[in-house]
């Protein structure tokens, strides 16, 4: 099977960062296939594309190398990492984009890409998502070892999880991301039907994490009441609100055929709780 380089980046697609990063890497390595995860990140959210990470990296096949660029810090002193975890390959900044991810998937081992040999011959100071992750990632897919690209380390930068406080019954987490559609994704979840009428909420932050079984539950967020959580858009009518178990499994609010964020004027960050009845 060929090797599997993904890109996830904010770059966009109007300007030629990506189509470029490709070519590096097509001339190192030309048997690589290069799978775009996305590159709408929030410009410089490093969160965002933590988040975004979490909720990819499963559905590629084992050695699969994710070039993760969403570098606000780029040409500072924060340093250019690969990491090996789960099976997984990942050419980020160590500056946090890889915390959810690798939180998840327990023990990493870690260099600085500080070897020349695998960058590209001129390193520019604000592109090193071309001259030093495409390369490096190319190279490692071209059968390069991972410990020639540079010097081991032990810790990475990661940042603090999201909220998740858990009260009693009432569970208090914040929103997320925000999709396309202006659905809210929060960070309540997971989030797994037992039964037609019976969740089962497992917390993916802070410390607790004990399942906990719903019945029923109400969700507030900026002083609207979302009553009840829905399996699917059809259990609803367009325009009505709702709460559900997103494809990832964590608690989203949606309107149906509308924008919830919009509507309500939410904001990455904004607490949400969740009441078990």
């Amino acid at each position: 099977m060929s090797p599997v380089i993904a890109l996830l980046t904010d770059f966009g697609t109007t300007d030629i960062y990506v189509g470029v990063m490709k070519g590096v890497i097509q001339n190192i390595c030309p048997q690589t296939q290069i799978i775009d995860v996305t590159h709408a990140i929030a410009p410089q959210n490093i969160q965002h594309g933590a988040f975004t990470l979490l909720n990819s990296y499963r559905y590629f096949p084992p050695g699969t190398i994710f070039v993760t660029v969403v570098d606000p810090g780029v040409g500072s002193d924060r340093r250019l990492v690969a990491v090996r975890a789960g099976g997984y390959t990942f050419v980020a900044p160590d500056n946090g984009v890889l915390s959810y991810a690798l939180a998840e998937l327990g023990d990493a081992r870690a260099v600085e890409l500080t070897n020349p040999a695998y960058h590209l011959l001129n390193v520019s100071a604000t592109f090193h998502g071309r001259d030093v992750f495409a390369p490096a990632a190319a190279h490692l897919a071209a059968g390069a070892k991972f410990e020639d690209l540079g010097t081991p380390i032990e810790q990475l930068s990661v940042f603090m999880p999201p909220d998740l406080i858990i009260e009693g019954d009432t569970i208090t987490g914040e929103v997320l991301h925000i999709d396309h559609f202006g659905n809210i994704v929060t960070s309540i979840g997971t989030l797994e039907w037992l039964s037609k009428d019976h969740l089962e909420l497992t917390p993916r932050f802070g410390d607790q994490k004990t399942p906990m079984k719903i019945d029923d539950a109400e969700v507030l967020l900026n002083e609207r009441t979302f009553e009840g959580i829905v399996g699917i858009y059809a259990e609803t009518t367009p325009g009505e609100w709702l709460a559900m178990v997103g494809s990832s499994g964590f608690l989203e609010l949606a309107i149906n055929q509308g924008n919830c964020a919009s509507r309500l004027g939410t904001l990455i960050g904004d607490p949400v709780k969740l009441r078990i009845k």
